[in-house]
């Protein structure tokens, strides 16, 4: 079973931003990974709670998962990701 998705009102508006075609392919690999857990994923250092992304094409899913939610924090482009 999957778990529950809760977006940030950060991660809503950046997706928003992003147009349809590869915010649809985003929503895909996230449900992907709520379904399955198989995806990109990389925990990222120096940062409590844990903070992990997960790789959509040239996009980046920064959300912290707990035991029955996904708290998405950020959508953002490879480019603007880690700066």
């Amino acid at each position: 079973m999957g778990k529950r998705v809760v977006w940030m009102a950060q991660a809503r508006a950046d997706l928003r931003a992003i147009p349809q075609p590869i915010a649809l392919q985003i929503l895909k690999t996230l449900a992907r990974y709520v379904q399955t857990g198989e995806g990109d994923t990389k925990q990222l250092r120096g940062i409590e709670p844990p903070l992990l992304r997960l790789r959509a094409q040239d996009h980046r899913i920064f959300f912290r998962p707990s035991a029955d939610t996904i708290e998405v924090s950020r959508v953002l482009d490879r480019k603007d990701a880690y700066r």
